[in-house]
């Protein structure tokens, strides 16, 4: 094993087992480089791998501590990778939020408050009949983010916040050239907002995929 990833294992290995908790503050340098065993180069360049993928925070003049370890925060690190997607792959990614999404909208069922459906409503009236590509996939990524946060579970919404990046050229792209793709858009936003209101989890998943899978199907047919 190189020394680099010996040194991120073992700093792994401190924060898994709970020898460093979140927030807590690193030792000094030279003190944590004999604890573990390291070089203090291998230490540091360990700490410099880490801090990119945000599970360590160096602050200058102030030291290295290890951050709140949220899933929103460490899975930053997958929406930075997700950005160097090729066009090749997009279906792909719209597989794979054909799988999570309508299990988080199902889940939003449950659990969305009666404000946030009544906000959801609004943004729907506010964007009117006659939207824009730009304005509706804007308002989709938002819809779609409001109900996955109302799913409860940070993770999932994290991952989807990180999927939707790659499908928003995609979506733009459907609205310009096919001719009924924002009238169905808006159709299939006040289906899943029904659903929803009536508290109805298969309906309401159902759907979801109804709407992912249009985009899918679209595009598999024009590439």
């Amino acid at each position: 094993m190189a020394v680099t990833d010996e040194a991120i294992e073992k700093i792994k290995g401190m924060i898994v087992s709970g020898s460093l908790r979140p927030g807590d503050r690193l030792p000094k340098e030279s003190e944590l480089a004999a604890e573990l065993g390291l070089s203090r180069n291998s230490l540091r360049e360990a700490v410099r791998a880490l801090s990119l993928i945000r599970i360590l925070d160096v602050r200058q003049g102030d030291g290295t501590y290890v951050t709140s370890l949220d899933p929103q925060l460490l899975l930053e690190a997958m929406s930075f990778v997700v950005d160097f997607h090729r066009d090749d792959t997009v279906l792909e990614f719209l597989a794979v939020r054909r799988i999570l999404e309508p299990a988080a909208t199902a889940m939003a069922a449950a659990r969305i408050s009666e404000q946030q459906l009544d906000a959801l409503f609004a943004q729907l009236e506010r964007l009117g009949g006659e939207p824009s590509v730009e304005e509706l996939v804007a308002a989709d990524l938002e819809f779609h983010r409001g109900i996955v946060q109302s799913s409860g579970n940070s993770v999932l919404c994290s991952l989807l916040d990180g999927l939707s990046g790659p499908t928003t050229r995609a979506r733009i792209w459907r609205g310009l050239t096919q001719e009924d793709a924002v009238s169905r858009t808006l159709h299939e936003h006040r289906a899943i907002l029904g659903a929803l209101r009536d508290r109805d989890a298969e309906a309401a998943r159902s759907w979801a995929t109804v709407h992912i899978a249009s985009v899918e199907q679209w595009l598999r047919s024009t590439l």
